[in-house]
């Protein structure tokens, strides 16, 4: 199977550098795997393709404004680009760096409102150890003075809008550096309304990490190494699935995080099991979903690991037909974008 065979053509125009103006005004492909169908509605009409018993498992995962920019005491300016915490006490992070020059392990940073940063050591061959100190909380000062992490295909900067906006109405758990986009479309109102027509909604957490926008650099899917993101996965969470299943209604899940964290948990039983790691599940075309029913999504890159799970899930020729669909009917794509249902 080739990387290649998940490409399709979008139009730059297509791609959603901001969001609607409400949450769940955005557009709604709908595909049917069973019949073959694909039809569209607007998303705050959910509701009417769910049923009574079905269960969304939501990432309720909240990204941190984790780009900041500060410069050497020789004035250079410097970018960091927090990936990870690796410990509270010292405030020892694994970051990106980016400079006109190269670093070295001492390196100096100083950041806004009086702190700074020493550059440790190298973690791997592109982060850094980066140790963060100052005269205040670090989560204090960094949701005030970080910037929002947008997908680099945005090329823009990040505004104040995007601080409400870049987050679903569940985020709670910090730790991403990118959004579970698919759960952008829910209102809090929304999710009311689906629980008093017998819709449950069950919660998880994935971090997502920056590997979510790294591209595929081989030419055989199943060369590829996907990259690993913490999760966590609530006792109330796995009995609902499970209870769920049990009773015959679907499990929805809310995004491709959702997807991978589920189907991780329950590749070794079938059932899924509460706790917590590193989930490092490549799902791809010929792979057999075990937790999820359906799924709510956004439209991906191409190429794109997501892509590759969606027509997992959908089959490849489907998916990428609704996607030539989506873009003849000017689709809003990406994370900004429009979304997709596929049950």
């Amino acid at each position: 199977m080739l990387v290649k065979d998940f490409t399709y053509n979008l139009p730059q125009n297509l791609i959603a550098l901001h969001p609607p103006e409400q949450r769940d005004g955005s557009r709604l492909m709908l595909l049917d795997r069973f019949s073959g169908s694909i039809a569209e509605d607007m998303f705050y009409n959910l509701q009417d393709y769910l049923r009574s018993g079905d269960l969304l498992v939501m990432n309720d995962t909240r990204v941190i404004p984790a780009r900041l920019f500060g410069h050497k005491p020789t004035g250079g300016r410097v970018e960091i680009f927090l990936l990870r915490r690796l410990t509270a006490v010292e405030e020892r992070w694994e970051c990106l760096l980016r400079s006109s020059k190269k670093f070295r392990e001492g390196q100096n940073i100083l950041l806004e409102s009086g702190m700074s940063a020493v550059v440790l050591s190298r973690s791997s061959s592109e982060n850094w150890l980066v140790e963060f100190t100052g005269n205040e909380l670090f989560d204090h000062w960094l949701e005030r003075e970080g910037h929002i992490p947008l997908p680099p295909y945005l090329q823009r900067d990040d505004c104040s809008g995007d601080r409400e906006r870049y987050q679903t109405v569940v985020a709670r758990e910090s730790g991403a550096v990118a959004a579970p986009t698919a759960g952008l479309h829910f209102t809090r109102e929304m999710l009311t309304r689906l629980e008093l027509n017998g819709i449950g909604t069950a919660f998880l957490t994935l971090h997502t990490g920056l590997g979510t926008f790294q591209p595929v650099r081989v030419e055989n899917v199943e060369e590829h190494q996907i990259h690993t993101e913490r999760f966590v996965i609530p006792p109330e969470t796995a009995e609902a699935v499970n209870r769920t299943k049990a009773a015959g209604g679907r499990v929805i899940a809310v995004g491709t995080t959702s997807a991978r964290t589920l189907e991780y948990s329950a590749q070794q039983s079938g059932h899924v099991v509460a706790g917590s790691g590193e989930a490092d599940i490549f799902i791809y075309p010929g792979y057999s979903f075990k937790a999820v029913d359906a799924l709510i999504t956004n439209f991906h890159l191409p190429e794109s690991t997501l892509l590759m799970l969606v027509s997992a899930l959908a089959g490849r020729e489907y998916v990428l037909e609704a996607y030539r669909e989506a873009v003849s009917k000017g689709f809003r794509f990406f994370s900004y974008g429009d979304a997709m249902f596929i049950s």
